[in-house]
C-alpha cells in the first residue's frame, strides 16, 4: 500500500535539506555535507514510505530531525497496511493525529541501541518517547533478544520482530520491524515477559485478564492499575499455587485500582489494594508486604509503564490475612 505520493516525499526531503544543510560561510564557497539523518534515511528506503507519511501526518518529522540519538523501530509498508486494515482505517489520513503520534512515539527509544547491544543485554525494558501513560507517563517496551530481536512478545501480542537491523543514520539507528507495535496494556507485559508466565496462567485461571485490559476510567475494578507482579521464582516459593476463590483473593491483593503509582510516588505507608492492606517500606530496597506474609517482598523491577497502569515486579507472592 503506497500512502505517500512522490510530491509529498520530495516536500519532506526539501524541508530536511533546508534544516540540515546550508552553504558554508567560508569564502571558498564549499557546501556543508548533507547529513543523512533518520527521516532522510527512511525517506530513501522503498519499504518505509508509509512510515514517512505517518511521521509527516503526526508532525514528528522535526522530532526525528533532532540531535537524538534515537533508536527507531520502523514498521514496513506491509506492517502499516496490516495496521490500517486491523483498525478499519482506509489510510493514514483517517487515523486521529494524537493516536498516530503516540503510536509512532512508541517506536522511538531515546538513545542508540544496536542489535548487538540488545543481544548482549538479552532481555529487559526500555522507555519509549510515547507519553500515552496515565498523567503523561512514558510508555515502556519489552525486548527479548535471546534469539530474534522481538519487542512486546511479537505480532501475536501486539508487538513486532526486527527484520532488518542496524540501519545507521547521523542521529540514531533504525531497525525495521514486521508490525506496528500497539500501545501496551498491563497484560501485554505479562504475556511478553517470560518471567511472568506463572502469573499469566494464574490470571487466566481466575478470569482476570480481561479485567486488566480496560481503558482508564472504565471497568470494575477501574483502571489505571498499580500491579505488584510476582515473578515465576516468587510463585515457586509457595508450597502450592492457590486455586479457585483463594487464587482470586491472592491475585486481587496485588492490584491497586484507580491509581498509577510510580516508584517515585511510593512512600512508607499502608495502602489498600483490591484484596486488602499492603505495607510498603521505602529503604535501600523498597518492599511490600501482605498481612499474611511473614516477610516482606522486595520490589525488584519498577515502573514498567503501560497505557492503563504500571507494574512493579516482586520476589514473593503477597498473601492476605
Amino acid at each position: 500500500m503506497k500512502i505517500i505520493s512522490n510530491i509529498g516525499k520530495f516536500a519532506i526531503i526539501a524541508a530536511l535539506i533546508l534544516g540540515v544543510s546550508s552553504c558554508s560561510d567560508d569564502d571558498d564557497g564549499d557546501f556543508v555535507e548533507l547529513e543523512t539523518n533518520l527521516v532522510l534515511t527512511a525517506t530513501a528506503d522503498s519499504e518505509l514510505s508509509s512510515l514517512v507519511a505517518a511521521l509527516a501526518k503526526a508532525e514528528l518529522v522535526a522530532t526525528l530531525n533532532g540531535s537524538g540519538p534515537f533508536t527507531v523501530l520502523a514498521p514496513t509498508d506491509a506492517a502499516f497496511t496490516a495496521f490500517l486494515e486491523a483498525n478499519n482505517y482506509a489510510s493514514i489520513n483517517d487515523v486521529p493525529v494524537e493516536t498516530l503520534k503516540q503510536v509512532l512515539l512508541n517506536h522511538v527509544i531515546p538513545g542508540e541501541f544496536t542489535a548487538a547491544a540488545l543481544k548482549a543485554e538479552g532481555s529487559g525494558y526500555a522507555e519509549t518517547a510515547s507519553t500515552a501513560g496515565p498523567d503523561g507517563e512514558n510508555i515502556s517496551i519489552y525486548y527479548d533478544a535471546t534469539g530474534d530481536v522481538v519487542f512486546n512478545g511479537g505480532k501475536s501480542n501486539g508487538g513486532g520482530k526486527v527484520t532488518t537491523a542496524d540501519i545507521e543514520a547521523t542521529n540514531g539507528i533504525i531497525h525495521k520491524v514486521d508490525a506496528v507495535i500497539e500501545l501496551p496494556k498491563v497484560t501485554t507485559f505479562a504475556v511478553a515477559d517470560a518471567r511472568f508466565s506463572t502469573l499469566l496462567t494464574a490470571l487466566t485461571d481466575a478470569n482476570l485478564v480481561g479485567a486488566l485490559q480496560v481503558e482508564n476510567g472504565t471497568g470494575n475494578p477501574e483502571a489505571p492499575f498499580t500491579v505488584f507482579a510476582p515473578t515465576n521464582d516468587a510463585f515457586a516459593k509457595l508450597s502450592a499455587v492457590p486455586t479457585g476463590s483463594a487464587l482470586t483473593d491472592v491475585l486481587l491483593l496485588h492490584v491497586i485500582e484507580k491509581n498509577n503509582v510510580t516508584s517515585g510516588e511510593l512512600t512508607t505507608s499502608t495502602v489498600t489494594s483490591l484484596g486488602g492492606n499492603l505495607a510498603i517500606e521505602i529503604g535501600n530496597t523498597p518492599t511490600v508486604k501482605g498481612e499474611g506474609n511473614a516477610e516482606a517482598s522486595a520490589i525488584i523491577i519498577t515502573d514498567v509503564q503501560s497505557t492503563n497502569g504500571v507494574i512493579h515486579a516482586i520476589d514473593q507472592v503477597l498473601l492476605p490475612m
